[in-house]
């Protein structure tokens, strides 16, 4: 049960990022595509999984937020990623603000990433 679940969590954090960066693409080129109901949709489906793959996860492991230190620190770059790529796909006033935003969120990922990796709060630094 662990492997799927953990499968699915890997699966839905590729989509999550290539759908977020494609997203991002089109917002720079002030693409149409942005605007698909569809494409909306889907990303929230496949972010419900993610977070669903990944609660399943922390309660098998039992690693938790607030008492595994990476893990915490994962959740909140998570949410910075969150609140960061609002701004950027919907939020963001100008196409400057948009773009740092953009920037800031991809960056978190990397950070995200690197600490899920290494199970370490400084992420690709602690390898």
């Amino acid at each position: 049960m662990y492997g799927a679940i953990k499968h699915i969590h890997l699966v839905c954090i590729t989509l999550s990022i290539t759908l977020f960066a494609l997203r991002g693409f089109w917002m720079l080129v002030d693409s149409h595509w942005l605007q698909k109901r569809w494409l909306n949709r889907a990303t929230y489906l496949i972010d419900t999984l993610l977070l669903g793959s990944a609660i399943s996860l922390v309660v098998m492991l039992q690693q938790y937020p607030f008492v595994d230190h990476w893990l915490t620190a994962k959740v909140l770059a998570m949410l910075l990623y969150i609140a960061l790529g609002a701004i950027a796909l919907r939020r963001g006033k100008t196409k400057v603000i948009r773009t740092l935003a953009l920037i800031g969120a991809l960056a978190s990922v990397g950070y995200i990433i690197g600490a899920a990796l290494n199970h370490h709060p400084l992420s690709w630094l602690a390898s």
